[in-house]
């Protein structure tokens, strides 16, 4: 489970830029909250929750839990997407094989290489880590 602010900002990174999908969602009038799952294509067992607390709250330490780690078909592809889409990659898969970005509530997501990795190019390969991972 991850809290998360502004919940259309959450899914637009979450499902537009990250390719998760929308499985299921409650809303809670009485608590005051509203829950929604994702998953990974094809991937239904592992699913995350996203929480959204109506009522304005400040979450501090979006790697006081750990991090969220997906593996992905093509990492130099999906790094580059996520790039023209403003999401900055704080550590850029120089080795082909793993990356790391934020999400809006700055928790931190591993990109796994799926099977062997890439080999190393440009521009990953000299590209600098940017802020923490």
């Amino acid at each position: 489970m991850v809290r998360v602010t502004d919940l259309e900002e959450s899914l637009d990174f979450y499902c537009r830029k990250l390719g998760l999908t929308e499985r299921r969602r409650y809303d809670s009038e009485g608590g005051r909250f509203t829950l929604v799952f994702l998953a990974a294509p094809g991937d239904e067992s592992a699913q995350i929750e996203l929480t959204h607390n109506w009522d304005p709250e400040e979450y501090t330490g979006g790697r006081n839990f750990g991090h969220l780690a997906y593996q992905v078909e093509d990492i130099y592809a999906l790094c580059q997407k996520l790039m023209d889409e403003g999401v900055t990659i704080s550590r850029p898969p120089r080795d082909g094989r793993m990356a790391f970005v934020r999400s809006p509530d700055n928790i931190s997501i591993e990109l796994l290489q799926k099977g062997e990795a890439l080999p190393p190019r440009e521009p990953w390969a000299s590209m600098p880590n940017s802020g923490e991972w």
